[in-house]
């Protein structure tokens, strides 16, 4: 083997490549699936969990929400922790407790201990995910190589969630609900004892600064009462008195966040990770193409099940071509290209092509066949999703000081899962307003009861197509974002406003040549 110089834009500096870098990535991209299965499965076991542990209809919400407030809460302290722990006892800490919580919620026997268990799953989930992200920043420094890595790792960022529909209807039908809690132990067992031998994480890369305390505390709460606000106006309604409430709370708590990270001296944020250019284009645009696929999601989950009467299991299965296009898009034609053409030049057509296919949906129907518009619909939409996703989680920490790495990352989970409860609130409410709306005006003309059920079946899919043109619109406006304030080069080229760093920390770096 030899080694050579090579160029890595905001690399750990001058930080010798890691042979074993390769091996470590296939361990976090096992921890990576992992907490993106855990998103979906849970969805499917739902009822059985409810039915079994005599969860009422009000309070089954909390199973998803409970994860959903802590992930989403608490993902900046995450990343900050990563950052001052070290990303290595960080991942594998994150991984140790993901597995325990994970144990608790398949054993649980009452409603408390679920919620307890998804709640420690969440937290858990919170500092591993950042960590993930931030292992691969600072291990993969090679442009070419980096490309590839991210193009692995945005594959299963978008298409694991599909992949939790097969497994979880795959384990609720055959075996017993519990099995979606358990299944996550060994996948963590072996992701942590892979990561414990195999990761070297690089010099210098530790942030040492005090912990921001009010930074932590004004964030966790501000990030909670914004996600746990969308969450309820899904369930309560846009006009609630505690929706309305939560949303207020959230914005003062946010405002003072910032007020507090722009003045003191080691922030929890620093506020150069959102401000410069690039990466709040990227937060900003992987947000909104988030709320589109979580609403997809979720009504095509309804409509294969509902409309069409497939099992859990071939609703898994009808979602594969969304997976077959995102793995392709994001490992081959977005890591072909990363390294030849400027990353908004991927991000934008990668967003419009998911809108494309996300317009054909607007013309389900009853009758739609699933092979004539499904098909074609969800391949785009893998497509266009994989080829974004890949260069906007590499960029989003390229450039970016080691030291702030997994901050960095916890930003982007965080525009995600911010995203992902807008997109679930928003999308919906749109959808039961116009399914109302429908029925409303169609179901008098409705003598029989086989009509009236064909009415609310046809009310249910004009709710569904309803909302879809929304989620058209909001990819179309992610795209143009994409394309105006993402303005970096292409990596190992010339670059744009790229990064706080700028030119300087491009430095050459030894690359092992194989």
């Amino acid at each position: 083997m030899s080694e050579t110089a090579a160029k890595a834009p905001g690399s750990a500096l001058g930080a010798a490549v890691d042979p074993n870098r390769w091996k470590a990535l296939a361990f976090i991209a096992i921890a990576q699936l992992m907490v993106v299965l855990d998103a979906t499965i849970v969805n499917i076991a739902l009822p059985s969990a409810q039915q079994d542990l005599g969860i009422s209809d009000g309070n089954r919400q909390w199973v998803v929400t409970a994860y959903a407030l802590a992930f989403g809460g608490l993902l900046l302290f995450g990343g900050r922790i990563a950052d001052l722990w070290g990303r290595k006892r960080a991942f594998v800490v994150g991984l140790g407790g993901f597995a325990a919580a994970s144990a608790l919620g398949g054993a649980a026997t009452n409603e408390a201990m679920m919620f307890g268990a998804r709640a420690l799953q969440g937290a858990f989930g919170a500092l591993l995910a950042p960590a993930a992200l931030s292992l691969l920043a600072v291990m993969f420094t090679d442009a070419k190589e980096r490309a590839k890595a991210f193009g692995i790792y945005g594959a299963i960022a978008g298409g694991g969630g599909a992949v939790g529909l097969i497994l979880g209807g795959f384990l609720t039908e055959y075996l017993d609900w519990r099995w979606t809690f358990f299944v996550n132990i060994p996948f963590a067992i072996v992701a942590a004892a892979g990561a414990w031998y195999v990761i070297r994480e690089p010099e210098g890369g530790r942030n040492r600064s005090a912990l921001d305390i009010p930074g932590v505390i004004l964030s966790t709460l501000g990030l909670v009462s914004l996600v746990y606000g969308f969450t309820r106006a899904e369930s309560e309604g846009w006009g609630d008195s505690m929706t309305i409430g939560m949303f207020v709370a959230s914005g003062v708590l946010l405002l003072a966040f910032v007020l507090v990270e722009s003045r003191v001296k080691a922030p929890l944020l620093p506020l150069r990770v959102v401000t410069e250019r690039n990466r709040g284009g990227i937060y900003l645009s992987l947000g909104l193409a988030i709320i589109a696929m979580f609403g997809l999601f979720l009504f095509l989950t309804y409509y294969l099940q509902i409309v069409k009467g497939y099992s859990p299991v071939k609703t898994g299965f009808a979602f594969l071509p969304m997976i077959a296009g995102m793995i392709t898009g994001s490992t081959q034609i977005g890591t072909r290209l990363m390294t030849r053409v400027a990353p908004r030049l991927l991000m934008g057509p990668g967003f419009l092509v998911a809108a494309l296919g996300m317009l054909l949906l607007t013309q389900l129907e009853i009758g739609s066949s699933y092979a004539a518009l499904l098909l074609p619909a969800m391949l785009l939409l893998g497509l266009g999703m994989g080829t974004a996703f890949m260069p906007a989680m590499s960029l989003a920490t390229q450039g970016v000081k080691p030291q702030d790495a997994g901050v960095a990352s916890a930003m982007v989970n965080t525009s995600q899962q911010v995203g992902g409860a807008i997109g679930t609130a928003l999308l919906n409410t749109i959808a039961a307003s116009a399914t109302t709306s429908y029925i409303a005006d169609h179901i008098a003309g409705a003598s029989s009861r086989s009509q009236q059920q064909l009415v609310q079946l046809e009310g249910m899919v004009e709710g569904y197509t309803s909302a879809i043109w929304f989620a058209v619109g909001i990819l179309v406006v992610a795209a143009g974002i994409a394309l105006t304030l993402v303005n970096a080069g292409r990596p190992g080229g010339s670059t744009g406003a790229s990064s706080e760093e700028g030119a300087q920390d491009e430095v050459a770096v030894p690359v092992v040549a194989h």
